[in-house]
């Protein structure tokens, strides 16, 4: 697999397929060289020559939740399937908080959004976006602090690590999903690079 600016190129037998990625996963793939990868994919058609002929374009996403959050962002007016991908440079559920609290700046500080963009998206996304905060109900819930603490801890110390926070977040939010068992930080973590 070779990743450059928001394409994957995988090899699948005999054949290599392009598979368009939103900026976010970039890092998290490039990573993953050589190892297995799964895609949730959505095929489009994408207009060329003023729109006289239509080129399929496979797009990825590191999830089904992911993928349907980026069904959501596309709704808004006059946000494309290549203008998201290029947006999404920070996890699905940061985007949908700056949306929930009404945060022009952090939408602003995306690629391809403007203010007057942002301020769309928040008006069209307002109050359809709380399926996808904190990863979409994701293991931190409010009304259990240890699992809060714990996730806080590994998330920190992978940080530490070198790790970049909204990365880091994903990585830990899916080992605990993934192995709801795990009781501290050290065994989230210790799980987290095993799988690396």
């Amino acid at each position: 697999m070779t990743v450059s600016e928001g394409r994957a190129q995988i090899e699948v037998g005999p054949m290599v397929i392009d598979v368009l990625v939103p900026g976010s996963d970039v890092d998290a793939l490039n990573r993953r060289q050589g190892q297995h990868v799964e895609f949730h994919t959505m095929l489009v058609l994408e207009g060329v020559g003023q729109g006289t002929s239509m080129v399929p374009r496979l797009l990825g996403f590191a999830s089904a939740h992911d993928r349907a959050f980026f069904e959501l962002f596309t709704t808004v007016k006059n946000i494309g399937h290549r203008k998201a991908l290029r947006a999404l440079q920070m996890p699905a559920a940061d985007i949908a908080a700056a949306i929930a609290r009404r945060d022009t700046a952090t939408l602003v500080s995306l690629p391809e959004i403007g203010k007057r963009t942002a301020e769309t998206i928040i008006a069209e996304l307002s109050g359809k976006v709380d399926n996808y905060l904190d990863s979409g109900g994701s293991i931190s819930a409010p009304g259990d602090p240890a699992m809060s603490s714990m996730l806080s801890d590994a998330i920190a110390m992978l940080v530490a690590l070198g790790e970049r926070p909204d990365i880091a977040r994903q990585l830990a939010e899916r080992s605990m999903s993934k192995n709801p068992e795990l009781d501290s930080p050290e065994g989230l973590l210790a799980d987290i690079m095993a799988t690396r």
